[in-house]
């Protein structure tokens, strides 16, 4: 049986204080054949000096002389991974052990697939950011694409790039991003996993996500504006989603 060979893509930017711990976890879990891939988008700090300090041939790491924003590194990241698994990885989090496995599985018959996270420190559920109750994706939800759509339209989805991940044979037709898109590069995964009814939902935890000051992804309810600027560009990137 041919091994299967898991890249890890991960856009950096000023990481330096969070980082070790999350290269650390990774490694533990990857094969020889893996890799690391990541693109840092042009930090100020230390960033870099942390992962050369790894001196591990798997990490791959490219650097940008102009901040480009995290979507654009994400996406570049996922294009430059060579493995048959394409794994997102955020700078900050902690892997939970047997992440990688539930990934392969999970890819077997599906192109996409989201776990689960709890935070770092307590392993609680992650808070729904409205209700602050337990916020988990659910098993049977995988295949249910339009309901899926109608939860990420409504943000009521739980979907975080850093528990996602994209089977090779579909990263052709996920990359590039839409031009307009300027955020949520995860919830464009899932709307494309949704769409074509080959989403993967796993019920487990495999992250375990620190919350601070810097967090990508908001953790606390945005203006009107903002999530109504963020739907409109959700629902042309479902509409994208079903034509690729």
């Amino acid at each position: 049986m041919t091994e299967i060979r898991v890249s890890v893509c991960m856009a950096t930017y000023n990481g330096e204080r969070f980082l070790a711990p999350q290269v650390e976890s990774i490694l533990a879990e990857l094969e020889p054949q893996d890799e690391l891939v990541v693109v840092d988008d042009a930090s100020t700090d230390g960033t870099t000096r942390v992962l050369e300090r790894f001196n591990d041939p798997r990490i791959h790491v490219h650097a940008h002389a102009e901040n480009r924003g995290y979507v654009r590194t994400f996406e570049e990241a996922m294009g430059r991974a060579t493995g048959d698994v394409v794994m997102l990885s955020d700078q900050d989090d902690v892997w939970i052990p047997g992440r990688r496995a539930l990934f392969v599985s999970a890819l077997q018959d599906s192109a996409v697939a989201a776990s689960n996270l709890v935070l770092l420190g307590s392993d609680d559920p992650l808070p729904n950011p409205l209700t602050r109750r337990p916020w988990r994706l659910r098993a049977a939800w995988s295949r249910q694409g339009v309901r899926n759509a109608l939860r990420i339209l409504a943000g009521m989805a739980p979907y975080y790039g850093c528990a996602m991940a994209v089977r090779r044979d579909a990263i052709e037709r996920v990359l590039p991003f839409p031009a307009y898109l300027d955020e949520s590069h995860d919830l464009w995964l899932a709307l494309f996993g949704n769409a074509h009814g080959t989403m993967r939902h796993i019920e487990t935890a495999t992250i375990r996500r620190r919350i601070h000051d810097t967090n990508a992804s908001p953790s606390r309810p945005r203006g009107i504006t903002q999530v109504l600027r963020a739907r409109v560009m959700l629902l042309r990137a479902w509409i994208s989603a079903r034509r690729r």
